[in-house]
């Protein structure tokens, strides 16, 4: 089993215990805006996430340097989780507890993660008339839509939603042309 398997199924149950609690404590906005621009902070952070996986520091400062980067910046009953995961010595799966807090929320509001690989950035106006047409056609109520740019693909785009793949690439309908023309010529 890889880590990241393990990972997830570790911090699944911390994901489900604070969306149970913040469900029947009716703060669920709260705690989703702060893991949210949590998630944000984190990507752009590659120092702090290093530092709170290190497990040569101490839970005690790994505290310490959340409350002072954070305590003011989140919500009171985020702030506490984060550090009942630094107690538990789960600080380290933070980036996966929230990961799967947010997708028990899309789910729960009928929110669809897609995935998008794309050879250059989206303007707003493609953007935009992309997440309609997914709503259409999945029927779903919001789009986030986790857009990757990809210079590999030459052009076009790739989406990946939970059970499907639609290739819009160059790059893929050059590798058709090849294969037809390798068992076109074959003959």
């Amino acid at each position: 089993m890889s880590k990241n398997i393990l990972t997830a199924k570790v911090a699944v149950p911390y994901a489900r215990a604070l969306f149970d609690f913040s469900v029947e404590k009716n703060i669920m906005h709260q705690i989703t805006a702060d893991f949210q621009n949590l998630e944000v902070f984190l990507d752009e952070s590659a120092e702090l996430i290093e530092y709170l996986n290190n497990p040569v520091v101490s839970n005690a400062a790994k505290s310490e340097i959340l409350t002072k980067i954070l305590k003011s910046q989140v919500n009171t009953e985020t702030f506490k989780f984060l550090m009942v995961l630094v107690d538990r010595d789960r600080i380290n799966i933070l980036k996966s507890v929230i990961s799967a807090y947010l997708e028990l929320v899309y789910e729960t509001a009928s929110i669809k993660t897609i995935e998008v690989a794309t050879a250059y950035p989206f303007a707003n106006l493609q953007k935009n008339t992309l997440i309609q047409k997914l709503k259409e056609l999945t029927n779903a109520r919001e789009i986030r839509l986790v857009i990757t740019v990809d210079s590999s693909l030459i052009g076009g785009f790739l989406i990946k939603t939970e059970s499907k793949v639609i290739d819009f690439t160059i790059k893929n309908q050059l590798q058709k042309l090849a294969k037809h023309l390798d068992t076109v010529l074959e003959l």
